[in-house]
């Protein structure tokens, strides 16, 4: 398989992997628990799911600084953006989750002195406002110390998209695992502190948020990431917030405003738009070099 194909299926992986994170909403709104008891219980049964994965495909599970530092930011990530939901409006702790694209540009640039073209740049800054726009009226202030845990979660998802590129495929599918099993570890006991009532749709509701939700997606991250850059998997994870007022609308008819419709539609057509740009980039500069 030529990079190009290789990429074109990384990309198609990393957007069925974004649909499917979109639809966290719908299963946690039926679950009567506190966030961090549903972030544990449904990183648990997802690292089982990847657990499997790597069973059937034949990986190792490693440890070495690649699977635990990948690990340590996927588990941040998932407990600042917890965090910031409680502390801050859930329009700012999505819109400051999504600075990543930025961070990734900062830390590329900085540590392993990567240069990016101005399409790039201009991506990212045109996604971010089409973003913002999209959570216009749902915007507020919120709290310093929320939106701070809005942007921490950024800068761990960047750190998470960076990390799990450059590791082999065991390792990076090792640090999906860790970065699981360490959230499971931290949010599972709490059930014991705050009220946790057992119902059946409550169980159905973490299981398909394990399952389908969070553990079939990092499976097809993980084979995406190794020919799909963080930038381009960054920008393309910014489908995951447009499609959760689709849901909704679905589910239950509640329909986006005109400064939603219009976000969406911008960062839909820029990301599509650099998505061709780059494919078209990367095979003129194969030919060149050959």
């Amino acid at each position: 398989m030529t990079s190009t194909k290789s990429e074109k299926r990384a990309i198609l992986l990393m957007v069925i992997c974004a649909s499917l994170w979109s639809i966290a909403g719908i299963f946690i709104k039926l679950i009567p628990w506190n966030p961090l008891v549903i972030a544990g219980f449904r990183s648990l049964i997802s690292a089982f799911v990847v657990l499997v994965f790597m069973h059937v495909a034949k990986m190792k599970i490693k440890l070495n600084r690649f699977s635990i530092v990948s690990g340590i930011f996927i588990a941040g990530t998932f407990f600042s953006f917890v965090s910031a939901n409680k502390m801050t409006t859930a329009a700012n702790a999505i819109v400051l989750q999504f600075t990543s694209p930025v961070f990734i540009l900062i830390i590329s640039a900085i540590v392993f002195h990567q240069r990016f073209h101005k399409a790039d740049l201009i991506t990212v800054i045109v996604t971010l406002f089409g973003i913002s726009l999209f959570f216009f009226d749902k915007l507020g202030t919120g709290s310093l110390l929320g939106n701070f845990m809005g942007i921490l979660a950024g800068f761990f998802m960047a750190g998470m998209y960076i990390i799990t590129g450059r590791a082999d495929e065991d390792s990076r599918m090792s640090g999906i695992l860790f970065g699981h099993a360490l959230t499971a570890i931290i949010g599972v006991p709490m059930m014991f502190i705050f009220p946790t009532p057992i119902t059946t749709t409550a169980l159905l509701s973490v299981l398909a948020l394990g399952v389908v939700q969070l553990g079939i997606p990092y499976v097809l991250y993980g084979l995406a990431v190794k020919h799909c850059p963080p930038l381009a998997c960054s920008l393309i994870g910014a489908i995951e917030p447009l499609l959760n007022p689709v849901w909704v609308f679905i589910f239950n008819g509640e329909a986006p405003g005109m400064y939603a419709l219009f976000g969406g539609a911008i960062v839909i057509t820029v990301v599509t738009g650099w998505c061709i740009w780059r494919d078209r980039f990367v095979a003129k500069n194969a030919v060149n070099k050959a």
